[in-house]
């Protein structure tokens, strides 16, 4: 058995954003490309686009950029709550440790310090590779938020008295569309809600939001009340524009499946639908998280009874 240290997992994507040739080449030799596959950029603004549509398994940021900081790039793709739990590097100079940078304040996992040496660089970014890994909460196909942040994200605010609204959103048919096509293509419709909604989120900039994945195909997102509407709206939209891809062209011109339904019996499903129960927090009302999980309950069989994709929104006045 060898004693090289190995990547958690195989076939992994890095993003170097560095205009050192010399590092570019250096990481790329340490690893064999179907392991760690580099992409590698120059400016760090270009960097940030391509991450947000293609997110890597790493980031590793110089801080020798010329259009933003080591820190400016770090800061950019944290801030994006579906990237928290990307690992990001910054490679510094001495200089740059000498400073003393505010690590409560700089958002990187970890650091490497010029003149690099290739044993710890390979060591370093491959155990903050498996450290991400083992970050169990967050989901491992969508990456986003678990349980056990989305529980804390919620009770946080219900401490804080902050006013919120809460959606639950849910595949209608999901299951049946797995039945028929398989779980391959379950779960790209499932990374493809991921980015529906996390997409439709984030263009409300400016907002303090929230994106988790309780697990299926059960989503949540967090955004103010009076932005709530809205935001479904935009999730709903995007979602009925995108899933009929998914289906193959015979039943989407049909606009319905044959699959077994949960009694082992044949029945005739139609297109994927989304359904949002969305609920508010207002004037400190709620005391527990367990309370808007109650809520939400009821409303998303109401939400249910449509056989589309629609929304609905608690009423109840404080």
């Amino acid at each position: 058995m060898s004693d090289e240290p190995r990547v958690c997992k195989s076939k992994r994507r890095v993003f170097l954003v560095s205009p050192d040739k010399r590092l570019a080449d250096m990481l790329r030799g340490l690893w064999p490309p179907d392991e760690l596959e580099f992409s590698v950029f120059e400016r760090g603004r270009m960097a940030v686009e391509y991450l947000f549509n293609e997110p890597p398994d790493m980031l590793i940021v110089d801080s020798r950029l010329e259009d933003l900081t080591g820190f400016e790039v770090a800061a950019l793709v944290k801030s994006e709550n579906v990237y928290r739990q990307l690992p990001v590097i910054l490679c510094m100079d001495q200089a740059d440790l000498r400073e003393g940078p505010d690590w409560g304040e700089v958002d990187v996992d970890d650091f490497l310090v010029r003149p690099f040496t290739t044993g710890e660089a390979k060591a370093r970014l491959e155990l903050s590779l498996c450290r991400s890994t083992r970050s169990l909460d967050a989901n491992p196909l969508t990456r986003l938020p678990g349980n056990t942040t989305i529980i804390q994200s919620i009770q946080d605010l219900i401490d804080r008295r902050e006013d919120f609204a809460l959606a639950y959103c849910d595949l209608d048919h999901f299951k049946s569309f797995n039945d028929r096509y398989g779980f391959a293509r379950g779960d790209e419709v499932l990374m493809m809600s991921a980015r529906v909604i996390v997409n439709s989120i984030k263009g409300f900039s400016g907002h303090k939001t929230f994106v988790g994945h309780v697990g299926g195909d059960d989503f949540v997102f967090i955004v103010p009340p009076e932005i709530a509407e809205e935001a479904c709206a935009r999730v709903v939209r995007s979602f009925d524009s995108i899933v009929p891809n998914f289906y193959d062209p015979a039943d989407r011109k049909l606009g319905r499946i044959e699959s077994v339904n949960r009694k082992g019996e044949r029945e005739t499903f139609p297109l994927m639908a989304v359904s949002i129960a969305v609920i508010f927090n207002r004037g400190g009302r709620m005391k527990h998280f367990g309370e808007a999980s109650a809520l939400a309950m009821g409303l998303k069989k109401k939400a249910k009874e449509n056989p589309g994709s629609c929304y609905v929104l608690d009423q109840r006045r404080d």
